[in-house]
């Protein structure tokens, strides 16, 4: 395999390689295993993250992800899936779900996400969880607004998906019970398709923004800590 020149990344599983490769794809076929987007030599929190992060990029973004394929393929049974499932779960808290609560004009509520310790425990995940369904209060009082229901629409792409995928996968009940996550879920989708393709122009800079980020998060991932 020449890499990275000569590799393309390309949205999707592919039935076989001549007809393209995901990230997780290209993981496989680097660490010479049978084509596959679940390889056996990653973590299965990394690969549900890179899966998801993947299909939500455009192409040229998509190719950020090369420089991840070779050390992604030293990551299975490292002992660091817990840590990287509630490095998932603070991203979405504090870093993801903020910078929505902006956009809408809630920055109290924005801010109260922001000052949480590091969701890192179980511990945290109790703490943080009155002010996370504060937050989402807030969030559904204000779905009647047309700058909120337009914010909370363009949420729903998949940087959310795939860190909630990392969560999940790894933290399981650190993610919070069935009636949190699906509250997250609701206020994610109140306003729909529409009120995103009326504001996508205003609202484009923080998807972009967080698509960054969430690229930046997969070094955290892997690396299973936030930097010092």
């Amino acid at each position: 395999m020449t890499y990275p020149d000569t590799i393309t990344l390309a949205k999707g599983a592919h039935k076989d390689r001549s007809d393209g490769l995901c990230l997780l794809e290209a993981v496989a076929w680097f660490a010479g295993e049978p084509h596959s987007d679940h390889p056996a030599c990653v973590s299965p929190v990394l690969a549900a993250y890179g899966r998801s992060l993947n299909d939500a990029l455009g192409d040229d973004s998509r190719r950020l992800l090369i420089p991840f394929i070779s050390v992604l393929s030293r990551t299975a049974g490292d002992g660091l899936d817990e840590a990287r499932g509630y490095l998932a779960l603070d991203w979405i808290i504090r870093v993801y779900t903020p910078a929505w609560l902006d956009v809408a004009g809630l920055t109290r509520e924005a801010r109260a996400l922001r000052d949480l310790r590091c969701i890192s425990d179980m511990a945290a995940v109790q703490d943080a969880r009155p002010v996370v369904l504060s937050a989402w209060d807030a969030a559904w009082a204000a779905a009647r607004d047309a700058a909120w229901a337009a914010a909370w629409a363009a949420a729903g792409d998949a940087a959310w998906d795939a860190a909630w995928a990392a969560a999940g996968a790894a933290a399981g009940d650190a993610a919070g019970d069935a009636a949190w996550a699906a509250a997250w879920a609701a206020a994610r989708d109140v306003a729909g398709d529409a009120a995103w393709a009326a504001a996508g122009a205003v609202l484009s800079p923080t998807v972009a923004q967080l698509q960054d980020s969430a690229i930046a998060l997969y070094d955290v991932l892997i690396a299973g800590e936030w930097p010092a």
